[in-house]
């Protein structure tokens, strides 16, 4: 896939007429997501276009992130989500974490996770090792 160059004046003349910034209230939040919508349901967009959607995504997402951040699950819970997700039982954690009683313990959040059961979790789940911290 060859890289498109943006004709600068075109680039200039859509962000002139949105004028991507900093989102700062949730009224300028507002106005954003629309223009990016408008900008995705277009049936063919330019290059330009697609790069001024890029943008205001970005803008959005930071915004979005700052102000309403999805709290983050504690890590037995997520060890959890993970398990039923791929169909695991305690006993299949054995090999990665250790014994089985230490296993039930983190799985009920009676125990935390250690750094090194972190890495061993994440290795096996293919997964950050934060998820678990």
């Amino acid at each position: 896939m060859g890289v498109t160059a943006l004709d600068p004046v075109k680039y200039g003349r859509l962000c002139a007429k949105v004028v991507p910034r900093v989102i700062r209230t949730d009224k300028e939040f507002d106005h954003m997501v629309a223009k990016l919508e408008e900008l995705d349901f277009k049936k063919d967009p330019s290059a330009e276009e697609r790069e001024l959607a890029e943008l205001l995504a970005k803008l959005i997402e930071d915004y979005d992130r700052e102000h309403y951040p999805v709290p983050q699950p504690p890590p037995h819970e997520m060890l959890r989500y993970l398990m039923e997700q791929r169909g695991l039982r305690q006993t299949d954690l054995v090999p990665v974490i250790g014994p089985r009683s230490q296993v039930s313990d983190i799985v009920n959040g009676k125990r935390g996770i250690s750094k090194v059961q972190a890495k061993k979790l994440a290795v096996f789940f293919r997964t950050s090792a934060e998820l678990f911290l």
